[in-house]
């Protein structure tokens, strides 16, 4: 999945932050979902409740954590909501390798003794 609109609060119609039924501030997300069967995608919008998801950027991949989805119709209209546990960026190589050579280094400072 990738990241089409990064977190945003999702707000009610008069612009309040909607919230969880614990009080926690909710986050809307748009990611691209690549169907199985073929070159189609869909864009879904997922909501997390709790902090706002870090590192979450347009165009990056992301890891979606326990994502369900609820079919709902309400006079007439129907269609799906989209929940998450959690939305988490997918480290790239580049990321992996700097947090390698970041513990590498640190580890390499810590063995001369230094107390």
């Amino acid at each position: 999945m990738r990241c089409v609109i990064a977190p945003e609060a999702r707000v009610t119609p008069e612009g309040e932050v909607r919230r969880d039924r614990e009080g926690n501030p909710q986050w809307i997300t748009a990611l691209s979902v690549r169907q199985t069967e073929g070159r189609r995608t869909d864009v879904i919008h997922v909501v997390v409740s709790g902090a706002q998801p870090q590192g979450v950027t347009e165009g990056a991949e992301v890891r979606v954590t326990g994502l369900w989805a609820n079919e709902w119709a309400v006079d007439g209209r129907t269609g799906t909501s989209w929940r998450a546990d959690a939305i988490t960026p997918v480290p790239t190589a580049s990321s992996a390798a700097s947090a390698s050579t970041s513990a590498a280094s640190a580890g390499g400072r810590n063995k001369g003794g230094d107390s």
